[in-house]
């Protein structure tokens, strides 16, 4: 028996949550291998990267697209619950659950049918994902939702760490851009109390000629004004001249105002941005596959 495909293995999974207990990643795929009774070959046979067994991604899949109709949420680091609505689905005994029927929820038709945009009023007239015009277009278009997928898994496990665990995320965030270099003491991390409203310090180059100072907001609710206030105030009782203030969330318009025409440097960077930075500086992600398309070199052939 071939092995299954992540539509096959969406029903399945969701069984295993049927209780409503937080069931951990790897009992999920444990349980899938003995539903479909899996040899150890097929276990532990990889994707072409080498870097992932093919069951373990295909049981992600389906996770997330589940995930994305509402029918499983997250709970944790790699823990999953069904959610009531995936509750109400398994009363009514469906023989398989895959994409088409995971198309009955706006949720889901959202995010599969719609070409990745940041407005939601373009995606009533965006073609299905698969349904482009040429094949690099199709390429293009899945790198993004890719990458829009692993944004939104990041963020989510961003908002699960310690406040102490997010401010040393955002210092090596910092590092990884290249502030402060490669050396050890190249940044500061302030104690959790009395730190006057910085959270991190960082020298903005390798010999300490001018100094970033930082400040991190683990919310789940929009960051106003008066947070920007606060900190703008911390950094001029410092004698500052820049600081980035990171947050999980979003700014509002009044919070972005605030950080404009100062005399010191202030940037603002949301949850969507830090994921964005996380992914293109390779902090907390890996490569899983990588794909070289070649074109034909016209030069060669002009040579006969």
């Amino acid at each position: 028996m071939p092995i299954p495909d992540f539509q096959t293995v969406m029903l399945p999974v969701i069984l295993c949550l049927k209780n409503g207990a937080v069931i951990h990643a790897k009992e999920i795929r444990s349980q899938i291998a003995v539903d479909f009774n899996m040899t150890d070959e097929e276990r532990q046979e990889l994707l072409p990267s080498g870097k992932q067994t093919v069951i373990n991604n295909r049981i992600g899949w389906a996770i997330t697209y589940m995930k994305k109709a509402g029918l499983i949420k997250s709970a944790g680091k790699a823990q999953y619950q069904i959610t009531e609505l995936g509750k109400n689905i398994l009363a009514s005994q469906p023989q398989r659950i895959d994409v088409k029927f995971l198309n009955q929820f706006e949720s889901f038709k959202t995010f599969h049918q719609s070409k990745p945009t940041d407005k939601p009023e373009d995606n009533e007239l965006a073609k299905p994902l698969f349904d482009a015009e040429t094949p690099d277009d199709v390429l293009n278009q899945a790198y993004q939702v890719l990458n829009k997928n692993l944004a939104e898994e990041l963020i989510e496990n961003i908002k699960s760490l310690t406040p102490a665990a997010f401010e040393q995320l955002v210092i090596e965030l910092m590092v990884a851009m290249g502030y402060g270099g490669a050396r050890n003491d190249a940044t500061l991390q302030t104690p959790l109390s009395n730190d006057n409203g910085i959270d991190g310090i960082i020298n903005e180059d390798k010999l300490g000629l001018d100094t970033i100072y930082l400040q991190a907001k683990k919310w789940e609710d929009t960051v106003h004004r008066p947070e920007i206030d606060k900190f703008i105030g911390a950094l001029t009782r410092q004698g500052a001249r820049k600081g980035v203030f990171i947050t999980t969330s979003e700014f509002s318009q009044g919070a972005k105002d605030a950080a404009r025409g100062l005399n010191i440097s202030v940037v603002l960077i949301d949850g969507k941005t830090l994921a964005k930075l996380m992914i293109e500086y390779d902090l907390g992600v890996s490569i899983q596959e990588t794909y070289h398309v070649k074109t034909m070199d016209s030069d060669y052939f002009d040579r006969f």
